[in-house]
């Protein structure tokens, strides 16, 4: 994976999205976005933000990159793996109202957001952008959304109209529901350590819960005025110190620092990683599967972080793989059935409760009962998803994986080359520097029925 520095001219757009200060009004638009009800019921059901809130804005972050940043045929692809995505979006709300993301006037609504964000981020530093250069980057914003295909009418005619446009959704539109009450005050106070702060594992239980005031006191003390007005909140002295200090003196250190220190980077390549299942470590001669199986649930399947797995979370999970693989939609839509069907049989066995969805409990329980009790257990639901995640990443349709599509699937900028190399060779059973289906296939059923820990397929998804 490389990486290359964003442009620090060309467009006002990316001069202006591209400043590492931009996260300082990061949270502020998530929960501008997140407060309107359909992204809040889709973000409920179908988002990781939970379970993964640093691979979901890492995928939020590489999204945006493809959108602003790249040239026009990797803005196109991300322009439709975002349609695919989307259009699996919909449902009914706890409210039993219906929501779909292909909604074309809450997608302004997101993008208007992005865009508004970056104007409220010169204000708040004191150094807001003069009407010409407003209409400057609402036009190349503009741009970007017509790629999307968001149509005209639903945004702002104007960047003078923006204003207006955001003021009237604040008071008519957007809801203070438990989505927004959670970004602001429980995400962060429940986030795991993100990977690059690894040595700070043992302090993070502390750091977090204060990162997490400041963060909350800085959102809410620069959401826009209209918000206070609608839900009852204020700036407050300490959220309105700390954002004075946090914009104007973040603005005048990056005046004074070089362009590659001013401008965060992209990758050129890479996607989301997947979780990594730690090998268990049951004592010699034990079963090792309720442990590596009560990993696999809590790492991989509960995408959506809430305890219990539905469909939602293996559409997540395919999501993920989609994203990392490039997949055209009739690859994309063979991948999510094959992941139905596994869903179906799961329900189908350890939906004990009959509530539509499987918790840990029920998972493990169901899992060793289907192993022990039918051979062809695996074959009903596990494997036919297997095999059709093999075929996605069989990129030239030789019947066999090679080193580079193997990191395709399971690497990423998260995960280090020796477990790549590892899981290769392990899933490598004839060492002939490929991997087959049938290899593929028998890793996996290894991992869900080997009861030593030291089989091949139990480290398959990483390494301890």
């Amino acid at each position: 994976m490389t990486s290359v520095d964003l442009p620090a001219v060309e467009t006002l757009l990316r001069r202006t999205l591209g400043e590492r200060r931009m996260g300082l009004v990061a949270w502020r638009l998530l929960v501008m976005q997140i407060a309107h009800p359909v992204v809040a019921a889709g973000m409920d059901r179908y988002s990781t933000y939970r379970a993964h809130p640093w691979r979901r804005i890492e995928h939020t972050m590489e999204s945006g990159s493809r959108l602003f940043f790249a040239g026009p045929e990797e803005r196109r692809l991300e322009v439709a793996r975002l349609g695919r995505t989307h259009r699996r979006i919909h449902g009914t709300d706890a409210a039993g109202r219906a929501y779909s993301a292909e909604d074309p006037e809450v997608r302004g609504w997101v993008m208007v957001t992005l865009y508004e964000s970056m104007t409220a981020m010169r204000e708040l530093s004191g150094d807001p952008l003069s009407p010409a250069e407003r209409d400057v980057l609402y036009g190349e914003f503009l741009d970007v959304c017509t790629a999307l295909g968001i149509p005209g009418e639903v945004l702002p005619a104007s960047a003078a109209d923006v204003p207006g446009y955001v003021e009237r959704m604040v008071g008519e539109v957007l809801e203070y529901g438990p989505e927004v009450h959670d970004m602001l005050h429980g995400m962060l106070r429940q986030a795991p350590v993100p990977r690059r702060l690894g040595r700070l594992a043992p302090a993070w239980p502390v750091l977090r819960v204060v990162i997490a005031r400041a963060v909350a006191a800085l959102t809410v003390s620069d959401l826009p005025p209209a918000w206070h007005k609608r839900f009852g909140t204020s700036r407050g002295p300490v959220g309105a110190a700390l954002s004075w200090t946090l914009h104007h003196g973040l603005r005048h250190a990056m005046e004074l620092a070089p362009d590659r220190v001013r401008y965060r980077q992209r990758s050129v390549s890479g996607a989301p990683t997947p979780a990594r299942v730690p090998a268990s470590r049951a004592r010699s001669g034990g079963d090792t599967r309720p442990a590596r199986l009560e990993a696999f649930f809590r790492q991989v399947l509960d995408q959506t972080g809430n305890g219990r797995v539905d469909s939602a979370d293996l559409q997540a999970m395919v999501h993920t793989m989609c994203w990392r693989l490039e997949l055209p939609t009739e690859r994309e839509d063979e991948l999510y059935a094959a992941f139905e069907g596994w869903w179906r049989q799961l329900r189908e066995a350890a939906d004990t409760d009959g509530d539509g969805g499987v918790d840990c409990r029920e998972f493990v329980s169901a899992m060793t009962a289907g192993v022990d009790r039918d051979p062809a257990y695996l074959e009903k639901g596990l494997v036919p998803a297997v095999r059709a995640l093999f075929r996605a990443a069989d990129a030239d349709g030789s019947g066999r994986l090679g080193a580079d599509e193997y990191r395709a699937l399971f690497g990423g900028p998260r995960v280090h080359p020796a477990e790549l190399n590892d899981g290769f060779r392990a899933m490598d059973a004839d060492g002939d520097g490929q991997v087959g289906e049938e290899e593929f296939v028998a890793a996996f059923c290894a991992f869900f029925t080997a009861r030593s820990g030291s089989v091949a397929g139990a480290g398959l998804l990483g390494r301890a």
